[in-house]
């Protein structure tokens, strides 16, 4: 047989049959007098056995000593058995994380923890979609620096936000904070200061303070990229009040 008939044959293709060669899985046999190889029935025999493992989910490298030693089967199909149950527990875990991303409408890249949070829903159908991604790319380089228990904390205060009876003044907030720019004025933004104080200086920052230096130097970077002069003046007169109270 030559190479296209002994891959036919076992089910392979020749580009296959050529990489169990290449790793040394298949040893190559003999050549005819022209250069092709050479195969035999065992040949084919062995390439068949090389399938059935590697379909298995054996690596290339752990077969020729399985198929040297017939008493290891035992215990290398249990270890195999323990790494696709493990697998399947994770692939498990992945499903689930897509149906949460799925059912809050999230992108595929935000934390599962945060889907339904980091996008205003139905309130936030004001808000310029540059502003939705501002907000939500925000809360990503944040979720990403913070410790597990400052992620939780995190996920409880984007959980009070996000609450029916406090919602809508949020919305309403972001609106006047996307409006600022060039022609805003001084009265203007410490207005909006003092209303953001009102509205939502009851929530709970606990576990939010102590933002990594790198990451906070990040949000800086990224808010200077993305925000207008007055926005960051609001953001850090927002910022100094909320370190002044008590």
């Amino acid at each position: 047989m030559n190479s296209g008939e002994i891959a036919r044959m076992a089910g392979v293709s020749v580009r296959t049959l050529r990489h169990y060669h290449q790793v040394g899985v298949l040893p190559e046999p003999a050549r005819r007098a022209n250069g092709y190889r050479e195969y035999t029935v065992t040949d084919l025999v062995l390439l068949l056995r090389i399938r059935r493992l590697a379909e298995l989910g054996f690596p290339l490298d752990e077969i020729p000593p399985l198929l040297e030693t017939e008493g290891r089967a035992d215990a290398v199909l249990d270890e195999l058995d323990r790494e696709l149950a493990a697998q399947i527990e994770r692939l498990t875990a992945r499903r689930e994380v897509i149906a949460r991303l799925r059912a809050a409408g999230a992108s595929p890249d935000t934390p599962p923890e945060l889907a339904g949070l980091i996008a205003i829903p139905a309130g936030g159908a004001d808000l310029p979609p540059a502003m939705l991604r501002h907000d939500r790319e925000v809360m990503l380089l944040l979720h990403h620096g913070l410790d597990e228990e400052g992620r939780a904390a995190l996920t409880g205060l984007l959980n009070q936000v996000a609450e029916p009876g406090l919602l809508a003044v949020t919305t309403a907030l972001t609106v006047r904070f996307a409006a600022l720019g060039p022609d805003s004025t001084e009265e203007e933004i410490e207005r909006l200061v003092a209303d953001y104080h009102v509205a939502l200086g009851h929530l709970s920052y606990d576990g939010l303070q102590d933002v990594d230096p790198r990451t906070g130097a990040l949000l800086t970077a990224y808010q200077e990229t993305v925000l207008n002069d007055a926005q960051r003046a609001f953001l850090a007169r927002l910022v100094s009040g909320a370190a002044r109270s008590p």
